[in-house]
């Protein structure tokens, strides 16, 4: 029988590592049933995009470990930040701890996620202004208040996909990630749950799958025909590089 392990010794095996408003808090939960996955205590840990942390020499990664049981049944432990995809510094950062980490992305039609991150922040009380004014004017906005904007406001830098899946390529083997299109997942959460499990070589038959509605965003309002069609303009050269990268049909993402 395995021993649990001693703080010190437990390390991150993988993580969910976007895109924001993809089902990342739905999957963190179905990944947190199984019985052979050590998941924290809490989502978002937001470790590897600490700046603060990182600006000092000497990185205490066991400070991390305060959020995870040690189990002896646990076989890989992991935990889910969407915002790892999107920022530069997160994937060296990820590559020197742990060079054999797996990454997991779902990856959603950039422009719904767009909007659904929009709602979000109005939900959330941070947004104030209308959806086509903070698509025209999110650069601007970012330019002049930095990286809390860069990381609130980010409505379509973060569907910029292309740019991420190769930045994140050139740091970790193929073998070691997976990307999920998020449509793929809503049609069939069970099936790639099962290959998830697979990918993380723990037993999918030692988990039993039942639907969960974990979270939902409610929108204030619904987009508009501009606002789709400025987004479609934005976002069509990516999602034709997205497609040659990931060999995906992703015409449903397209707005004619």
């Amino acid at each position: 029988m395995r021993q649990a392990l001693k703080p010190d010794q437990i390390k991150i095996g993988f993580l969910v590592g976007g895109v924001q408003k993809a089902g990342t808090t739905s999957l963190n939960y179905y990944l947190s049933q199984h019985p052979e996955i050590g998941m924290p205590k809490v989502k978002e840990l937001h470790f590897f995009d600490n700046e603060r942390l990182f600006s000092k020499p000497g990185i205490n990664y066991r400070a991390i470990n305060r959020y995870f049981d040690r189990n002896s049944a646990v076989k890989i432990y992991g935990e889910t930040t969407p915002i790892y995809l999107f920022l530069e510094s997160s994937m060296p950062r990820i590559l020197k701890y742990n060079k054999e980490m797996k990454l997991i992305f779902i990856l959603r039609n950039p422009a719904e996620r767009a909007f659904s991150h929009w709602n979000m922040e109005i939900n959330r009380n941070d947004e104030h202004n209308d959806f086509l004014y903070c698509i025209k004017n999110e650069q601007d906005r970012i330019e002049k208040e930095g990286d809390k904007a860069k990381r609130t406001f980010s409505y379509v830098q973060r569907g910029l996909y292309a740019e991420q899946i190769i930045r994140t390529k050139k740091y970790f083997p193929k073998e070691q990630l997976m990307f999920i299109k998020y449509e793929d997942y809503l049609k069939d959460q069970a099936g790639t749950l099962n290959h998830v499990f697979n990918f993380l070589e723990v037993d999918p038959e030692n988990y039993h799958y039942h639907f969960k509605l974990v979270h939902k965003t409610i929108y204030c309002q619904s987009m508009s025909n501009e606002e789709k069609q400025y987004l479609g303009r934005i976002f069509r050269n990516d999602i034709i590089e997205v497609e040659k990268l990931m060999g995906w049909d992703c015409s449903d993402w397209k707005i004619e």
